[in-house]
């Protein structure tokens, strides 16, 4: 097996977390796969280890492996066929801010050189994606911003996409470091996600997808400047690939997939947002009034950013039975307004694409049923394409 198709299975990954924690004088006593990330060239894989200590105490702790050069730097370790780097939370080879963006006192040196509150600081990290970044929310008394950890050359480019923004519904910028800390001004607003899965349906029903249309319209001209995104039809062809690497099985049905969604729509490239989603939405009194996670902003297709918040609901509407009459009312109402600016087949082939992104992520926890679960993402894939009625999977 090469490195670019370490698949590990869980007896497998049991062991390496052992030898991993009985380097430190720990003995891993179980462990949860909490992501991963199998691309072209790499694997990377993480999960929470419950650990008992050479003191005696019992803790938790999160360890990471990758085949990724990105893991070169961490300590090194061989399963006989391959080498890996490998480590523990939150020493990331790549992001080498992220554990002072966990560690309090220094924190506490960061904030307050930005004149914020800097007394009792209560840091939560509220994700984490090995090698790539982390966000982690930070309390101080009544103020709350939010560090973004990344790779110390994106910290830089990243501010200024959040400063050229300002004025509108991003978060802003308040100061970034050297070695990729990037610290936002809180936002107020509650995940369009949460109002999904069983908020406040009232307060859902007033969101009206036309403001949606209008916000993505209204970005930043300044996101063209940063970078020229590939479409997420032009990634199909990938996504395809990971699929086929992961479960051979559905290899024909994921590139079938894709070749169906291979339209090009000679569209201008326009600001995009390149990861516009439920979760990145606030809303408030029924109202957008805020827009998460400017990373992969750039210049793309105008089609992008609708289908990728259409593919993810429709596969939210997967995830979540129980709310799927929710969440597809919501879905249609913005596939209605969608239609009425952006070319309807193309809207359709882009967010087919999307959802064919989004079915290697049941492979990630490794949970048992993801086989299944990667088939039916890619039914729904096809649905998109071919479908009178793309939501009646």
């Amino acid at each position: 097996m090469s490195e670019e198709q370490w698949q590990p299975d869980e007896a497998q990954l049991h062991d390496l977390w052992a030898a991993v924690a009985g380097a430190s004088g720990d003995t891993a006593v179980d462990s949860r796969v909490t992501h991963r990330d199998v691309q072209r060239a790499s694997t990377t894989v993480a999960a929470r280890v419950d650990v008992a200590r050479a003191d005696g105490s019992r803790g938790a702790d999160t360890y990471c492996a990758s085949t990724s050069e990105k893991a070169r730097p961490a300590m090194r370790m061989s399963d006989g066929e391959r080498e890996l780097g490998v480590w523990r939370f939150p020493h990331d080879p790549a992001l080498p801010g992220l554990a002072g963006a966990v560690d309090p006192g220094r924190l506490r040196d960061l904030l307050g050189g930005l004149g914020l509150p800097a007394g009792d600081l209560r840091p939560t990290v509220r994700s984490y994606r090995p090698l790539r970044r982390a966000v982690v929310e930070v309390r101080a008394g009544r103020t709350t911003v939010f560090v973004k950890v990344l790779r110390p050359d994106k910290v830089e480019q990243l501010h200024r996409l959040h400063r050229a923004a300002e004025g509108g519904i991003a978060a802003e910028s308040l100061g970034w470091t050297g070695d990729g800390l990037l610290v936002l001004a809180g936002v107020a607003g509650t995940p369009l996600r949460r109002l999904l899965l069983g908020g406040n349906t009232m307060e859902l029903e007033r969101v009206d997808p036309a403001e949606i249309v209008a916000t993505l319209h209204g970005l930043p001209e300044t996101f063209a400047d940063h970078a020229r995104r590939r479409s997420w039809v032009d990634q199909a062809g990938h996504y395809a690939d990971v699929v086929a690497r992961v479960h051979p099985k559905a290899a024909a049905t994921a590139h079938a997939v894709a070749e169906a969604v291979d339209v090009q729509t000679g569209a201008a490239p326009v600001p995009v947002h390149g990861d516009f989603y439920e979760t990145q939405l606030l809303v408030s009194g029924g109202r957008l009034v805020g827009l998460l996670d400017l990373d992969t902003a750039g210049a793309g297709d105008p089609h992008d950013d609708p289908a990728c918040l259409l593919g993810h609901l429709s596969v939210l509407s997967q995830v979540k039975p129980e709310r799927a009459p929710v969440i597809d009312r919501f879905t249609a109402r913005c596939l209605r307004e969608f239609d009425r600016h952006w070319d309807p087949a193309a809207l359709r082939a882009h967010a087919a694409a999307v959802v064919l992104s989004l079915a290697p992520g049941a492979h990630r926890t490794g949970r048992r049923g993801w086989r299944a679960v990667l088939e039916q993402r890619l039914d729904l894939a096809w649905n998109w394409c071919h479908a009178d009625d793309p939501l009646a999977v």
